[in-house]
């Protein structure tokens, strides 16, 4: 019987590429890893892996042990989710990784939601960036993660994670009243318009910073960056007192100050999609399922009206 911890460390070697990312996705020293990895090839009595100086790679073996892992690990949740779908109200803690900014607008209400209609479930929040979130995901630690992905950018999929769309959110531009692109009855704002305003924006080599980098350079300019920071609350602020420009999702510019105002953009690729994960056969275990029809409930109270947001 092969072990299928052994069998994790394979797949997870497949995905990210190097034992060290292994060892730290899975809380463990390098060496561990490098020893599981040769004990399931005694146990396989196959070579899996081929090892060249410091780099390893999978053998064609390796690979089709990887493709049967997934299998492996999938009737496993299912035969798992079975036992307890048969066990009537959902119980137990509900533990969810969810990204910064989705956590007032999404995050607080899900729990008082999920609560309220099943009293017997305890929501746990960890706040993670979906990269964390879903290694978090993996490991078990949690039970539901929130993503995102900018839909002018190339997004890989995650092995054994299945993913469903829960809401768009298109990015605005948060301006000061005083700006030309701000007056009243203005609608979309063409980035262009932009181009010699100063910037805020997040860094270089974040999805956000590189979704506005792109949808920027593809409008015919590179923008003038001021300040780079990662926190939306921070850019508002700084927009505010600065008077610089500012592209953030429309769901942290609900409440501005009152010198400021968000307009749409034209450009229809700056939107930012956000996901529900679990783990491949966890959907219909009744604590998660009754996490996901919740989530589903608070992402579409979360949604902007027609009207787009507004100065508060």
């Amino acid at each position: 019987m092969l072990d299928v911890r052994r069998l994790i460390l394979l797949r997870d070697l497949a995905v990210h590429g190097t034992v060290t990312a292994v060892a730290e996705l899975q809380g463990v020293t390098p060496s561990a890893v490098s020893q599981q990895l040769r004990l399931l090839e005694e146990e396989t009595e196959t070579r899996l892996l081929e090892r060249t100086g410091r780099s390893v790679y999978l053998t064609a073996a390796g690979h089709q042990l990887v493709s049967d892992t997934e299998n492996v690990l999938a009737a496993l949740e299912h035969a798992r989710s079975r036992l307890r779908t048969g066990t009537g109200e959902p119980t137990g803690p509900v533990h969810l990784a969810c990204f910064p900014s989705a956590l007032a607008p999404i995050a607080a209400p899900f729990g008082e939601v999920l609560e309220s209609t099943h009293r017997n479930l305890r929501l746990h929040i960890t706040e993670a960036e979906p990269e964390t979130a879903v290694r978090l995901l993996l490991q078990r630690r949690v039970d539901i993660a929130l993503l995102y992905r900018y839909a002018n950018l190339a997004t890989p999929s995650h092995p054994g994670v299945e993913v469903r769309v829960l809401r768009t959110d298109p990015l605005v531009a948060v301006l000061r009243n005083d700006r030309p692109a701000a007056r009243p009855g203005r609608s979309a704002i063409d980035l262009r318009e932009l181009a010699d305003a100063p910037w805020i924006t997040a860094p270089a080599q974040t999805a956000c910073g590189d979704a506005i980098l792109q949808a920027c350079r593809a409008a015919g300019f590179t923008p003038q960056v001021r300040h780079t920071c990662t926190d939306f609350s921070a850019m508002i602020a700084l927009a505010a007192t600065g008077g610089h420009t500012a592209l953030i999702p429309h769901m942290a510019a609900v409440r501005l100050p009152s010198v400021l105002t968000a307009r749409p953009v034209t450009d229809r690729t700056l939107t930012r999609t956000i996901e529900t994960a679990v783990r491949h056969g966890t959907a219909h275990e009744p604590a998660i399922a009754a996490g996901l029809s919740a989530l589903r409930m608070c992402a579409d109270a979360s949604k902007p009206d027609s009207s787009g947001p507004s100065p508060v």
